[in-house]
């Protein structure tokens, strides 16, 4: 009796997922590319509130910071974390401006991850990100949203990223996740918010 509940609810909560999240038809998925492709075509900048969430498996509750991004075409990102402390990170001209709280450094966009986070979030923001070919794309949508799940096929990116999930809202075309998940299974999550497409952005904006 007790296996035959057992069974029943692993069937249940089988159900239940594949409900929420189900792989994209190839009409879907040409739909959805050139939906977006077509979009952000005239997406020149773009400024939005964010909240990131760093979860670690030995802790009870995610870390938890927020912050305003910044984007300018073709290439200049902010990320400004503002609570609960002060830190900046510029990508312009290949390089990655940092100011923690004051202290100032620089690191060349060219080495490590850097520039492959910064092309995943510009891709994604300016409909270029489906011509990576470091990455295999694989595409599903639930209720709310589009997935597109990147797995990285070099081995240096698999040191530091085992997936990429990006989320797009049922009625808009730029992101509104981000999941950035580790070798550990630890991953970051960063939920977009209060976006602004086009608004005026300061090239001083891009001075750290």
């Amino acid at each position: 009796m007790k296996r035959s509940v057992f069974l029943g609810l692993l069937l249940i909560m089988s159900l239940t997922i594949f409900a929420q999240e189900q792989k994209m038809s190839a009409s879907e998925i040409s739909v959805f590319k050139a939906t977006i492709e077509k979009e952000t075509k005239n997406i020149k900048s773009l400024k939005t509130d964010f909240i990131q969430y760093k979860h670690l498996d030995f802790l009870s509750k995610d870390i938890e910071t927020s912050g305003k991004m910044y984007f300018k075409q073709p290439n200049l990102l902010n990320w400004q974390y503002t609570k609960p402390y002060q830190y900046s990170i510029v990508f312009k001209n290949n390089k990655v401006y940092i100011n923690d709280q004051g202290n100032k450094s620089t690191v060349d966009a060219n080495s490590k991850m850097f520039e492959k986070i910064n092309k995943l979030i510009v891709g994604s923001v300016s409909g270029n990100m489906f011509d990576d070919k470091e990455f295999a794309i694989a595409y599903f949508k639930n209720k709310d949203a589009y997935i597109a799940k990147l797995t990285p096929k070099t081995t240096t990116i698999k040191k530091y990223i085992k997936q990429v999930d990006l989320y797009f809202p049922m009625d808009e075309a730029t992101v509104s996740q981000v999941k950035l998940i580790e070798p550990s299974g630890d991953f970051t999550r960063i939920v977009f918010k209060n976006k602004q497409i086009n608004a005026k952005v300061d090239d001083s904006v891009f001075t750290n």
